[in-house]
């Protein structure tokens, strides 16, 4: 992980999907719980969603909280 992907998750959208454009940080924790069942795309947008479900699940959402004001 870097610390720019952080950043990324409170400020880049889902591209695809029932939550395309929806930010990463906002994604409903069922949604990121599927794709770690079902694996996690090969690309960008797979390593953040990965990232953001790891925060969620371990509850540490309350860590993007000051990035959200930046």
């Amino acid at each position: 992980m870097k610390a720019e992907d952080l950043q990324l998750l409170v400020t880049r959208t889902m591209p695809f999907g029932k939550h395309q454009g929806c930010v990463f940080a906002d994604l409903p924790g069922n949604y990121l719980n599927w794709f770690a069942r079902v694996g996690f795309p090969k690309n960008e947008t797979g390593r953040l969603l990965e990232l953001m479900f790891e925060i969620d699940h371990n509850g540490l959402s309350d860590l993007l909280k000051p990035l959200r004001r930046a």
